[in-house]
């Protein structure tokens, strides 16, 4: 089982993250957080490395439900997005399989949330 979703897309790295967002909301996902690993890596450590973000995405009906259910689960939230660009000018969106990370806990009562946040950050994926 793979741990996340994937899809090259046509448009530009700055147009791939307006258009996720975009659709995230429309799923009911806020971001919470944004990290720009490109800058974080050139300002701590002086490499270069190429155009990556990673979009710390929110449902928070879907949260809310996972926080009654599991008292720990906040350790693995906000459901990651990413947008990378390659060296060849390809640019990828990714999301994590909540399905796939939840299976390190034994708690049944997240299994039914687990499917329905993956079905939606899978419709992003489908609908960029």
């Amino acid at each position: 089982m793979s741990y996340v979703f994937s899809k090259t897309v046509a448009v530009s790295f700055e147009q791939a993250i307006a258009r996720v967002t975009e659709i995230l909301g429309k799923e009911g996902f806020g971001i919470l957080t944004e990290i720009d690993v490109q800058a974080t890596l050139k300002r701590k450590l002086d490499v270069d490395f190429r155009k990556y973000r990673i979009l710390g995405a929110c449902n928070p009906a879907f949260a809310h439900r996972a926080l009654q259910a599991e008292a720990h689960i906040g350790a693995m939230l906000p459901c990651n997005v990413i947008v990378q660009e390659y060296e060849d000018g390809c640019v990828e969106v990714a999301a994590v399989d909540p399905i796939a990370s939840m299976q390190a806990i034994d708690n049944p009562d997240l299994a039914d949330i687990a499917v329905q946040i993956r079905d939606k950050l899978q419709q992003v994926i489908d609908n960029l």
